[in-house]
C-alpha cells in the first residue's frame, strides 16, 4: 500500500531512448539549435557509420532529432539536429539522473 507523501524513484523517469552510450552523446552533442553533418557526428562520438546511423534512425522515430539530406560537391550529406521534444526529454532525463544522484544513499524519496 502506498504511503502518503510516496513519489516514485526518479529512475521511473528515465527515457529508455537515451539507454544507449551513443544516443545519449548524440543528444548531448547536438545541444540547443545545433546541427552537424553525419561525418562531423562521428568523429565527435568516435563510433562508426553503422551504430551511428541505427542511432539516429531510432531517435528520429522517436522524433526526437531530424535529419536532413543534401549535395555538397556532388556527394549526399546528412545534416542531423534535435527537435523541441528531444530537446525537452533529454533535459528530463538528465534532471532524473540528477535526482538519482543526489538520492546517493537515503533511503526517503
Amino acid at each position: 500500500m502506498a504511503e502518503a507523501g510516496f513519489r516514485p524513484h526518479p529512475r521511473t523517469q528515465l527515457d529508455d531512448n537515451f539507454a544507449s552510450p551513443i544516443r545519449f552523446s548524440l543528444m548531448a552533442a547536438l545541444g540547443d539549435g545545433m546541427e552537424f553533418d553525419f561525418p562531423a557526428l562521428r568523429d565527435i562520438l568516435q563510433c562508426g557509420d553503422s551504430p551511428l546511423s541505427k542511432a539516429i534512425a531510432h531517435l528520429q522515430t522517436a522524433e526526437y532529432v531530424l535529419a536532413r539530406k543534401g549535395v555538397v560537391g556532388g556527394r549526399t550529406r546528412t545534416w542531423v539536429r534535435s527537435t523541441k521534444a528531444g530537446r525537452d526529454a533529454f533535459a528530463a532525463h538528465l534532471q532524473a539522473l540528477r535526482q538519482i544522484v543526489a538520492l546517493g544513499g537515503r533511503q526517503e524519496l
